[in-house]
């Protein structure tokens, strides 16, 4: 554990000090619940570094000493498109890395979600009649990493890029019309890599059926990452905290949920063994793909501290990020 937690210092310092730390980053989230059952793609978010929230609708420059936002799509949220929460919320639901617990179970996570909400978010997801908790997909907003494990793939990005990025989103509409088809959080992602980066996320037609996926979206970044050398890119993984909370499973594309899943792959075989033998090919020749590969652990608490003690110092000279760590070659060959 020390060991861990030793390393993840050293990688997020890295993070830190190189020139190019700003970044905008995919979220891509392992599938939980019973939907996550039946289709087990996960989630996408956006993440931010130096872009944070004036409000859970509106996008600011970071001050000193913040560390992003999360920037989210989920159906029935409000009549809105997407959210934007700040990064320790949206993993834990609480304001300072002190107030991250150990262990957590289901009761200790509704109770520290239900106090953001009525601290910051009454107006996303106000109390019922009788000023209980409602319920509703508010919760996926807040406390993810209670819930499931998280891979992160952050590419630079400039100041100039963040303000068109800011100013496009407080500009156009936000008005929700989520579709799991055309217009489902992966697209979010997707759009959002895509501004800073253009055409660096493409769909996958042959694997994903065309549908946008957030494994499909990481392994475009990390292919894109690989064919652009110049860029600097990075990965990490954020563990599902640690209690009697369900464990996450491993997120898949649409083809290669259908393989890998008992309750879609047994029929299939049976009744088409042709068909099946053609979906396993694809996945084989254009699936596959590894978020665990060179993906070093997140430690919030040290990043936190980390801008913090950068915001104090008015000049830092920050060593080469390689005297630090050595540089995180993101591949794009799954295993």
């Amino acid at each position: 554990m020390m060991r861990n937690r030793l390393w993840a210092l050293v990688f997020i310092m890295a993070s830190f000090a190189h020139a190019h730390a700003d970044a905008v980053g995919l979220l891509m989230e392992e599938p939980v619940g019973r939907f996550g059952s039946f289709f087990p793609s996960g989630h996408a978010a956006v993440y931010l570094t130096r872009v944070c929230a004036a409000s859970p609708t509106r996008l600011r420059r970071c001050e000193a000493g913040e560390t992003g936002i999360v920037v989210t799509r989920y159906p029935k949220m409000a009549g809105y498109d997407w959210l934007a929460i700040p990064l320790l919320p949206y993993l834990y639901a609480v304001d300072s890395p002190q107030e991250i617990p150990q262990f957590a179970n289901a009761q200790f996570v509704a109770a520290l979600r239900d106090a953001y909400r009525r601290a910051h978010l009454i107006a996303i997801a106000p109390s019922d009649a009788e000023g209980r908790t409602p319920k509703g997909n508010w919760v996926q907003l807040i406390g993810s990493a209670y819930d499931r494990k998280i891979y992160g793939f952050r590419v630079a990005t400039s100041q100039e890029q963040d303000d068109a990025l800011i100013k496009q989103f407080n500009n156009q509409s936000n008005k929700g019309h989520f579709n799991p088809m055309f217009h489902n959080c992966a697209d979010l992602a997707s759009a959002a890599l895509n501004f800073y980066y253009p055409h660096a996320i493409h769909r996958n037609f042959f694997t994903d059926a065309g549908i946008t996926t957030p494994k499909q979206v990481a392994k475009s970044l990390v292919s894109y990452c690989r064919h652009h050398p110049d860029v600097s890119c990075s990965s990490f993984a954020i563990p599902q905290v640690q209690g009697s909370i369900h464990r996450s499973e491993p997120a898949h594309g649409v083809f290669e949920a259908m393989l890998k899943t008992k309750r879609y792959v047994i029929p299939l075989a049976i009744l088409s063994p042709p068909v099946t033998g053609g979906i396993a090919l694809l996945y084989l020749t254009e699936g596959r793909f590894n978020p665990k590969s060179n993906a070093g652990v997140f430690d919030i608490a040290r990043a936190v501290q980390s801008q913090s003690a950068s915001a104090e110092t008015s000049v830092v000279a920050a060593p080469e990020p390689a005297t630090l760590a050595p540089t995180i070659a993101l591949e794009a060959q799954g295993r």
